[in-house]
Formats: C-alpha cells, sequence, structure tokens
C-alpha cells in the first residue's frame, strides 16, 4: 500500500468484511458483478452499499450511491476511510460518478482503498469540482 494520510481510528478489517457482506445483497441480474462498499463516518459509524442494476442500464446504482444514502439517511456526516470490493473481496476503484460522490461526501483527506493503495481523495479526484465552486463561480 501507498503513503497516505493517517486516517483516525480506521478499522480495515472491519470495512472490508461489511463491504464483502454488502456484495451478498447486491441485485445484478444483468451483469452478474456484485459489487459492496463501506465507508467510516467521522463519528465512527460505518454505512455500506450495494449495486442495484436495472434493465436501463444508465439509472443503475451504484453501491457507493446506496453507501452515501445510508450515510444520509442515518445523520450524516463526513466519510474518513471507504473500501469498495467485488464479489471476490478484492478491492475496486470506484467510477468517475462515485469519486465525485466520495469528494461531496467526504473531505480531500478521506482515504480511499484502492488496488494500487490507500490514497486521499485529493489524490483520486485532483482538482474536484465541489460546492465550493457553485458559492464562489456563480454570476
Amino acid at each position: 500500500m501507498t503513503d497516505a494520510p493517517a486516517t483516525p481510528a480506521a478499522d480495515w478489517d472491519a470495512l472490508h468484511a461489511e463491504a464483502v457482506r454488502m456484495t451478498e445483497h447486491a441485485y445484478c441480474p444483468y451483469s452478474g458483478f456484485p459489487v459492496g462498499v463501506a465507508g467510516i463516518v467521522d463519528d465512527g459509524r460505518i454505512v455500506s452499499g450495494c449495486n442495484v442494476e436495472n434493465a436501463g442500464y444508465g439509472v443503475t446504482l451504484c453501491a457507493e450511491c446506496g453507501m452515501v444514502s445510508s450515510l444520509h439517511a442515518t445523520g450524516g456526516g463526513r466519510l474518513v476511510a471507504v473500501w469498495c470490493v467485488d464479489g471476490r473481496g478484492e478491492t475496486l476503484m470506484p467510477c468517475g460518478r462515485c469519486r465525485q460522490l466520495l469528494w461531496e461526501n467526504g473531505t480531500p483527506d478521506t482515504v480511499l482503498r484502492t488496488p494500487e493503495g490507500d490514497l486521499a481523495m485529493r489524490d483520486v479526484l485532483p482538482q474536484a469540482f465541489g460546492a465550493q465552486d457553485l458559492e464562489t463561480r456563480r454570476p
């Protein structure tokens, strides 16, 4: 794993176990590719999600979408560490849309476990567009 900022109280074993558990709840009859994700919130909670496919592929929900929904449904907060896995428990890199979700629901220091090691979101999504841009760039 590569060097990344220290993550407060990141229990990577618990995150991995929860992400793997979530693959068992994935609804993926079209692709047959279950995905699970788990994240630690700044208050210590673990939130998780799984992918949910739809016959109209464009409206399929990624696992990270479910996790972010769970984050807000259970009190909000900021993600501090996230791990996404496939049906074999192997680390996956989130898609571009999900990287944006992680950016907006974490911080630049949120640590993402990637196939190449642990990376801060500032390195996963450099020059990210976020809420501050909406506030400072309005005409």
